[in-house]
């Protein structure tokens, strides 16, 4: 299940955008690429369309992770 998906652009001075996503999630659910939604399906066309797969993406620790109680009770709950 998706809780949070945000989504950040970036116009370098390189002459490229660039799209950073970030994402909460529920343990246990099925990859997109398994959907049979149709937004789902529409975002693996765009995917397949605009992600440079030769990048190689930086996984970052996390440091703080900062959540209101309401939400996290919310999630918690699911």
């Amino acid at each position: 299940k998706m809780y949070v998906e945000s989504v950040f652009k970036e116009k370098n001075p390189d002459g490229y955008t660039y799209f950073y996503w970030y994402s909460v999630q529920g343990e246990g659910g099925n990859a997109v690429e398994e959907s049979e939604s149709y937004i789902d399906k529409k975002h693996l066309e765009y995917w397949d369309e605009c992600i440079d797969m030769e990048y190689k993406p930086v996984d970052m620790e996390l440091e703080e992770s900062l959540v209101a109680p309401a939400v996290e009770k919310v999630i918690k709950e699911k």
